[in-house]
């Protein structure tokens, strides 16, 4: 979060006519804020008083409260040119909901400036708010959002990307988590220029996103090739996990209806499958897999054991998997009805033995990739397992 002030003479100092910025939050993380405007600029350590900094319970940035005796520590930009604070405004004016007028303090004097305040009504206070916590937790990840965020500057209002900034986040999450891939011993080691993308847009974004390329890519005989229109449906990265009783020799199966067999005309949209779902921002793909358990199934999951890292479908889907077979006990009676309300999911659960998952993979039943695979690599393993 951040601030825009028009500045002021303050203290026999004279600020000039440039405009004055006080960032208490994320934007102090100096990347971030290139991002946003699309440039560095110098920042000066400074702080507010009568305020401390807390976290929005449950979200990745800080609300700032009242509070005597404290001090809220941030930095100030001035001397900001008319396109960095229109940048600004698009991105910061986009998650508050008014702008105050403050003092500041730097290290030899005072400034005025404007910061830009996050209705409290809106959030609960959380704990206390330290830019070192949230660097490590959120910053490469606002980074990464920030610029497919920015890049709907001038495209579509601010107000509308920012309604879908927690989908964008989980986005953002996946690149940093792709970024950190290596390139493998066989496939080719792009470069600097392999791709060159001449438009991007976006005709669809809600929950998931559709997007559109005008690109070129390097080609295998050295030449870059036409330019062409590539689309992706863009999801955020996510985990499946199958719980697994080597003891009962039994997993839990789980079944939903699911609208992209439906969508495709299947006389069939309940599917049988792993537990599944979307890795937030801030989680790890096992701290994913376990909160996905306990919403799905009612579980609390035993040892992870990694299946394989993949994409379902590289031709137009960016959603990339994590699959785990997770050690558990699978008492009679452990299968159930569950899902979280708010996302109107209506899960149901079945405990079935290894023979028995085998058979519907053999019978076609089970028709969904992750399951599929996690059964063959548990028809590998079991042995060792039991």
């Amino acid at each position: 979060m951040g601030g825009a002030a028009v500045a002021v003479s303050h203290a026999g100092v004279s600020l000039g006519a440039g405009v004055n910025y006080f960032f208490f939050g994320s934007l102090c993380h100096a990347p971030l804020l290139e991002v946003v405007l699309g440039r560095a600029v110098v920042a000066e350590a400074a702080v507010l008083p009568g305020r401390a900094t807390f976290w929005a319970e449950g979200q990745a940035f800080p609300l700032m409260v009242l509070q005597a005796g404290a001090v809220a520590p941030g930095v100030v930009v001035r001397d900001m040119v008319a396109e960095d604070i229109r940048r600004l405004e698009y991105y910061a004016g986009s998650f508050v909901t008014r702008c105050e007028e403050v003092e500041v303090l730097l290290a030899q004097y005072a400034v005025a400036a404007r910061v830009f305040v996050p209705d409290l009504a809106q959030w609960r206070v959380g704990a206390r708010w330290m830019l070192a916590d949230w660097q490590a937790r959120f910053g490469a990840l606002a980074v990464a959002t920030a610029g497919d965020f920015m890049v709907q500057f001038g495209v579509k209002p601010g107000a509308e990307v920012r309604a879908r900034y927690g989908a964008m986040l989980a986005r953002g999450a996946s690149r940093v988590r792709a970024a950190e891939d290596g390139a493998g011993a066989l496939r080719y080691r792009p470069g600097l220029g392999d791709v060159a993308v001449r438009a991007r847009r976006e005709p669809y974004a809600k929950f998931f996103a559709v997007e559109e390329y005008d690109l070129r890519f390097r080609r295998f005989d050295g030449a870059m090739s036409r330019e062409v229109l590539r689309a992706a449906f863009i999801a955020a990265d996510a985990v499946t996990v199958l719980p697994y009783d080597p003891v009962r020799d039994r997993v839990l199966l789980i079944e939903q209806f699911r609208v992209g067999p439906f969508a495709r005309g299947d006389a069939q949209a309940w599917q049988i499958e792993p537990i599944a779902g979307r890795i937030d921002a801030g989680e790890t793909p096992e701290d994913a897999a376990r909160r996905e358990a306990f919403e799905e199934a009612g579980l609390s999951l035993g040892e992870l054991l990694a299946v394989a890292q993949y994409y379902p479908s590289t031709a137009a889907v960016s959603e990339y998997l994590y699959s785990y077979v997770a050690l558990c006990d699978l008492p009679d009676g452990v299968a159930g009805v569950f899902g979280v309300a708010h996302e109107a999911e209506d899960i149901r659960g079945h405990l079935v033995s290894f023979e028995a998952l085998m058979a519907l993979v053999a019978s076609g039943e089970v028709a969904n990739a992750p399951l599929i695979l996690t059964a063959l690599w548990l028809q590998r393993e079991r042995a060792g397992l039991r």
